[in-house]
């Protein structure tokens, strides 16, 4: 338990919670799951009722070997969730590929991208993280908790928090609140991406340094001359005094285009 107590891991204890996450994406026996974190199971089981095949990654190797046994019929990999090739995921014939897990909160954001990343092996997902990660990953524009994870996630995914779940479900109790995402791939990015690259880099240059007005965190954050920025950003159609946190992802994607 020190490797997932190191990574910030807290063991879901509550069937009802487990019942309702796994709801959220209603597995069925066509279908494929790969369950992130299965800690010692709470999630697993029910996991195993419904689908067809489930593959669970538990970096733990104590817990990989408890879970074998617990689940004979579950393919437990001994794996860290950020790198494992999800794009190597094979959809069943007629059915879907599947992602729940519980992430660990000190690896959450990375196991996120990485699943975004590889958005095309994916159905639909159902992740828990720490309640203020989740909300901000399905932040709308205009407030304070918006920002690069909110745009690079909802470029590519409908998202939306689906369940608030208590320190109390859990083994420890965590000293914060919870929350599970749903999140939906979409068929291709929400917005016409001309350099996929160049969008990302000027999303995180805009958040950088979220403080400031546009224009100079783009120069500052994309190594630019600010006049240059000035130009371009006006060019997009947004004013380069505006703030990051105000763009929507369709201004970030005219703003990148100029930029590329």
């Amino acid at each position: 338990m020190s490797k997932r107590r190191a990574l910030g891991q807290h063991f879901l204890r509550d069937a009802g919670i487990a019942r309702a996450i796994v709801g959220l994406v209603a597995p069925t026996p066509s279908d494929l799951v790969v369950e992130i974190g299965p800690g010692e199971g709470a999630l697993t089981g029910e996991l195993a009722r419904r689908a067809g095949r489930v593959i669970a990654l538990e970096v733990d190797r104590g817990l990989v070997a408890r879970l074998r046994t617990a689940f004979p019929a579950v393919e437990v990999v001994e794996a860290d969730a950020r790198t494992w090739d999800y794009r190597a995921l094979v959809r069943p014939a007629g059915g879907r590929v599947l992602v729940v897990g519980n992430l660990p909160y000190s690896v959450g954001k990375p196991i996120l991208m990485a699943l975004v990343d590889a958005r095309t092996a994916i159905d639909e997902m159902a992740l828990m993280l720490q309640r203020e990660v989740a909300e901000r990953v399905a932040a709308a524009p205009g407030g304070k908790v918006y920002g690069s994870l909110s745009v690079l996630t909802q470029i590519y995914c409908d998202v939306r928090v689906a369940l608030h779940v208590p320190p109390g479900a859990f083994r420890p109790p965590p000293k914060v609140e919870s929350a599970v995402l749903h999140l939906r791939p979409l068929q291709a990015p929400r917005v016409a991406l001309a350099d996929e690259r160049r969008v990302h880099a000027v999303v995180r240059a805009a958040f950088g340094q979220r403080r400031k007005m546009l224009a100079n965190a783009l120069a500052a954050g994309l190594g630019l001359p600010l006049e240059v920025v000035r130009r371009k950003t006006t060019t997009a159609g947004v004013d380069p005094g505006r703030r990051a946190e105000t763009l929507t992802i369709l201004e970030f994607a005219a703003v990148a285009r100029q930029l590329s």
